[in-house]
């Protein structure tokens, strides 16, 4: 059976309903975190800024690990990307069973020139 045992007088928690929210007061609704702000109602930061500013020590030590993370996602960029291009020309080098960039291939026989084929023609039709 169950192990809790409920005193009749206990109140449950029931859901809401509209007449029970009417009740509240505003400080009850600011507590239940809703968006409703009310004239004159103080508004609580959920991150305040500091009262003063923090010594030049711990400024100087909060920069310098600002920049090692910007840094490390930098470079964590530039890696991620130099091998997603490498992938893709690996990917396309095997889909097209070749080198994939025309720039990088040996010329194609050139085809024949313009005046060659018009002495073609004519000796076609001799």
């Amino acid at each position: 059976m169950s192990d809790h045992h409920q005193e009749p007088n206990q109140p449950q928690n029931l859901p809401s309903s509209s007449s029970s929210s009417s009740n509240k007061t505003p400080t009850e609704i600011n507590n239940a975190k809703t968006e409703t702000n009310f004239p004159g109602q103080k508004v609580r930061y959920r991150n305040p800024p500091d009262a003063t500013n923090p010594d030049p020590a711990t400024l100087r030590e909060q920069w310098r690990f600002a920049i090692r993370q910007y840094s490390k996602w930098y470079s964590h960029a530039w890696g991620t990307a130099i091998f997603a291009g490498i992938s893709f020309f690996a990917l396309g080098w095997f889909i097209k069973g070749s080198n994939p960039l025309p720039s990088l291939q040996d010329k194609p026989p050139e085809p024949p020139s313009s005046s060659s084929s018009a002495n073609d023609a004519k000796e076609g039709r001799q």
